[in-house]
């Protein structure tokens, strides 16, 4: 194992993180159940339980210590589900059904393969840090080479439907189009801030990755909540009137 080294104040980051998704996923699912549609809002909550389970598992390795299943498990949450089910809910939002589900046909295979080279790897305990997870403990370091597809599509979908929609709403003359285009905004910053973390983690700043996803699921959130709060009334969104004239039956939006 590699040199130990006492947790700073910003390793404990993730346990707010933590909690803020776990309220976070309860908001989406509760919609959700409530509305009893909007596929989206099923995977958007799906994206936060992850995204909590990923932060959850840096808390546990910041207070108790790190094993290589731990840091396994986070590889896989974080890395490889991060961003995923969340960019799953943009495309259930914003494409034909159809098409949401091919998408979804061809990337959770593809997605459950990459998972289970990841959980299959040998692991160099000489790597291995007891506060600071990091996927170069992965003998196996061509699985790491999987995870910038899984993040090309999050990019794609996730940051680049809501700048698409952000844009969109921008257009519109009313003050629920205005703020349902700075909602979109904030999401799309908020998606992009735990991308650069990861990228710094992977050059070993693990501690800028823990920054990026706390202030990320504030923006996230804040995102969430100015497109929820705001009644669009008779003025429809652009997705809304591509959804009313496809051939396929879209979810209801957010």
């Amino acid at each position: 194992m590699a040199a130990e080294q006492t947790p700073g104040l910003v390793h404990y980051l993730p346990i707010a993180s933590t909690v803020l998704s776990a309220i976070f996923c309860s908001v989406l699912l509760r919609r959700w159940l409530v509305r009893r549609s909007g596929a989206h809002l099923l995977w958007w909550g799906i994206g936060i339980f992850f995204y909590g389970l990923g932060t959850g598992l840096e808390s546990a390795i910041t207070l108790f210590g790190n094993t290589a299943w731990l840091t396994k498990t986070w590889y896989v949450a974080g890395a490889l589900l991060g961003g995923y089910p969340l960019a799953q809910g943009t495309v259930f939002l914003l494409l034909r059904w159809r098409t949401a589900w091919i998408l979804t046909a061809i990337t959770l295979p593809f997605l459950a393969v990459a998972a289970t080279f990841v959980l299959l790897s040998p692991v160099d305990l000489a790597q291995l840090e007891a506060h600071r997870p990091s996927g170069s403990v992965l003998v196996w370091s061509w699985v790491r080479l999987l995870t910038p597809f899984i993040n090309l599509y999050a990019v794609v979908f996730l940051i680049g439907g809501a700048i698409l929609s952000s844009i969109r709403y921008a257009r519109g003359r009313t003050a629920a189009h205005r703020a349902r285009a700075l909602g979109n905004a904030s999401i799309a910053f908020g998606a992009i801030l735990p991308g650069i973390g990861g990228s710094m983690a992977k050059a070993g700043l693990v501690e800028a990755l823990y920054v990026g996803e706390l202030i990320g699921l504030l923006f996230i959130w804040a995102g969430f909540a100015l497109c929820v709060r705001a009644p669009m009334g008779a003025g429809a969104s652009a997705d809304a009137e591509a959804r009313r004239t496809a051939d396929d039956p879209a979810p209801a939006a957010a």
